[in-house]
């Protein structure tokens, strides 16, 4: 028990305390709910301001557009000097392989190319790197100037074209390229398909290969698509 005249420190805060301390707790909770809804209006701001529409469930954006227009130029290198004419070429633009004018010199004779003589001219365009315009429109070539092409071995096929490695060990877009860029002139025979087989004719068999839509969206199918020619 206190001692008489003595306040008691154990015990409930007195009626006058409680009226006291009430005022100071609502003036905190309503500084509490104040804070919170000024935090929670500046995110809305900030987040309408940079174009974001709040959500609270993840959104998935997609994959990133690309930039490629894959719009083949107007026109290709110029057409000068004796010899050379306008042709098509296959070059890759993002996932696909699609068809640019160029201008090719094929000879100076008045008689028409042999299928090899067009066979290089081509050969040359696909290993030559894309004109700035094509560049900008998101062309390139995985043909390497490494690889060559000569005619048919001895007693061989007449539109047969040999190419200084096995056409399997090529990278598939070129060979892709390759075929498709050959399939539609005098290279190739009466089905648009090209015969193409590696430097050693006695171990490096003919192959017939078709320049397919399914070969023009997928490149990479490429190096299978070969049938051996009978």
């Amino acid at each position: 028990m206190a001692e008489h005249g003595r306040p008691s420190t154990g015990g409930p805060p007195s009626r006058r305390q409680g009226e006291a301390e009430a005022p100071r707790r609502r003036t905190e909770s309503g500084w509490t709910r104040t804070a919170a809804c000024l935090l929670t209006g500046a995110v809305a701001l900030l987040a309408a301001g940079c174009g974001i529409r709040a959500t609270s469930v993840p959104v998935d954006a997609g994959a990133a557009p690309s930039r490629a227009s894959c719009q083949a130029p107007e026109s290709g290198r110029s057409a000068e000097g004796a010899g050379r004419v306008s042709v098509r070429i296959y070059l890759l633009c993002t996932s696909r392989i699609l068809s640019v004018s160029r201008s090719a010199r094929l000879t100076d004779e008045k008689a028409p190319p042999e299928p090899v003589q067009v066979a290089r001219a081509l050969l040359e365009q696909l290993e030559q790197p894309p004109t700035a315009e094509e560049a900008a429109a998101g062309f390139s070539t995985a043909v390497e100037d490494w690889v060559a092409v000569s005619g048919p071995a001895k007693d061989g096929p007449d539109r047969a074209l040999r190419l200084n490695r096995p056409p399997e060990e090529l990278q598939s877009l070129a060979l892709a390229q390759i075929v498709c860029t050959f399939a539609d002139t005098t290279v190739a025979d009466e089905d648009h398909q090209v015969m193409l087989g590696g430097p050693d004719s006695e171990r490096d068999p003919l192959k017939r290969y078709a320049c397919t839509e399914e070969m023009r969206r997928h490149p990479e199918t490429a190096v299978d698509s070969g049938v051996l020619v009978s």
